[in-house]
């Protein structure tokens, strides 16, 4: 009996040490970083166009199509690439998609996600690419950043539509966690 009474009090004491915190700052301490939401209007995070190529800063996917490569740029949209001289590539045109962050292409056609919307080019002809449907709502919205295990300021909506996150530096830890 005393043995059972010795065992029940050293499983309380073990019990009484786990902690299931749901506090991620005891797992992830707050750096001085953190991600906060760029917003934009309905009518600005609704415009696509092809514009001057721009200068690659974070690429993603690649699409190949004959010459030409079409390399996502994370956040903003798609490059459009000459690569027939592939010692020489040129970069030709952007195809500027906000909150664009994966693209797929079978054949002629390439597919990007527009925040939450699907939106189809026709690029049969690579120098010149034509928006040719837009799919509302096809891909799933969120309100955090696509990375995990950061702190985030919370997302308001009265300010706008989040099309992308830019990590800076905050004085104190936001309130939100993914």
């Amino acid at each position: 009996m005393k043995n059972l009474l010795r065992l029940c009090l050293l499983v309380i004491i073990v019990a009484s040490c786990i902690t299931d915190s749901n506090d991620p700052s005891e797992r992830f301490p707050f750096d001085g970083t953190g991600y906060r939401p760029m917003y934009s209007s309905a009518e600005d995070a609704a415009r696509i166009e092809v514009v001057a190529a721009q200068p690659l800063s974070k690429p993603g996917k690649i699409y190949v199509l004959d010459d030409y490569l079409f390399i996502n740029e994370s956040g903003h949209g798609i490059h459009v690439v000459d690569n027939s001289d592939p010692k020489n590539p040129k970069n030709i045109s952007f195809i500027s998609i906000a909150g664009n962050y994966d693209m797929a292409a079978k054949g002629t056609f390439l597919y990007a996600d527009n925040l939450t919307n699907l939106v189809v080019f026709d690029i049969s002809n690579p120098k010149s690419p034509k928006l040719t449907k837009t799919i509302p709502n096809a891909v799933p919205g969120t309100d955090y950043p696509p990375v995990s295990n950061v702190y985030f300021e919370c997302v308001e909506s009265k300010k706008g539509i989040v099309t992308g996150w830019e990590k800076v530096p905050m004085a104190k830890r936001p309130n939100c966690f993914r």
